[in-house]
């Protein structure tokens, strides 16, 4: 592989630990435009935004989604979808961002996540620029985040439409009956080192609500790192590999080493599309379904 492929696989690994870590136009009805972020911060505009920057991929996903995708005018690296945003101006990457360009777009709202710096987001906020934060902590926040972002843009009936398909989709993955024993899974980010999720990701929702239950529920930290004993330990029934594009990745069947495990013994080691489940965005549905059928037998 070419340095340049390398580089870029890189990126693509530290947007992915990062993120496990957390159309149309309308016209402005009122004169003051409000929404609570994430943060539980106030962001008020005098109008509807009509340059926005966004400093994640799933952010700039969200802000499609809400309507607003036409006054999207900066991004960060690794921005892929949809089609249209990679032809934005990339404004920094997964390591930091650039100010200087930040500033000279001219945006009236700046969309971030909590691993943009503090020094950063003070620095854009000493300029006068709006800024929310995204970080969704249930599945349902992510239609959240689609709902406010649209009344910011002005573009809400757009947005609540999006929202109200992400919530039907949810719906329909839903899977267990009550009394029904869940599945044990272990859901594994990277394989060297070993990254899995714990209770309080997204991901671990996800597996709860498709009938499963996440063997490191118990971990308190977004995306820990454990260890190949831990796992075997855990005895999971199902071992789920999240990887770009759903392509196999050699770290999953690397397991069979270990035929001790129940996954490994039933040959239950299945691979999930981590564009879609390791994003807080609109494509975080077709994730959850993705995932739910990865745990049927």
């Amino acid at each position: 592989m070419s340095v340049a492929g390398i580089a870029r696989r890189a990126l693509r690994a530290r947007w992915m630990l990062l993120v496990v870590l957390q159309l149309g136009a309308g016209l402005p009805v009122r004169a003051d435009v409000v929404a609570i972020d994430d943060a539980g911060v106030r962001v008020a505009l005098a109008q509807p935004a009509r340059r926005i920057v966004a400093l994640a991929p799933h952010v700039t996903e969200l802000l499609f989604a809400a309507g607003a995708g036409a006054y999207v005018v900066g991004v960060v690296a690794g921005s892929d979808f949809p089609p249209q945003a990679p032809g934005i101006a990339i404004v920094g990457d997964a390591n930091a961002v650039d100010l200087e360009r930040i500033v000279a777009l001219k945006p009236d709202l700046v969309v971030t996540w909590p691993y943009t710096t503090s020094a950063q987001l003070a620095a854009i906020g000493q300029r006068g620029i709006a800024v929310f934060t995204s970080n969704a902590r249930t599945i349902d926040a992510i239609a959240g985040d689609v709902e406010r972002l649209g009344d910011l843009a002005g573009t809400r009936d757009v947005a609540l439409r999006a929202a109200a398909a992400f919530r039907a989709d949810i719906a329909a993955s839903r899977r267990g009956t009550p009394g029904e024993v869940p599945l044990r899974v272990f859901y594994e980010i990277w394989g060297e080192p070993i990254f899995t999720v714990g209770g309080a990701h997204l991901i671990s929702e996800a597996i709860t609500l498709c009938g499963g239950e996440n063997v490191f529920a118990a971990l308190s930290v977004a995306a820990p790192v454990v260890s190949k004993e831990a796992v075997i330990a855990a005895r999971p029934q199902v071992i789920v590999a999240g990887a770009d594009d759903a392509k196999r990745p050699a770290w999953l069947d690397a397991w069979r080493r270990w035929p001790e495990i129940p996954a490994v013994r039933d040959d239950r080691l299945r691979v999930v599309d981590a564009n879609l489940l390791h994003r807080a965005g609109p494509r975080f549905a077709r994730g959850v379904a993705q995932l739910c059928a990865a745990l049927r037998p």
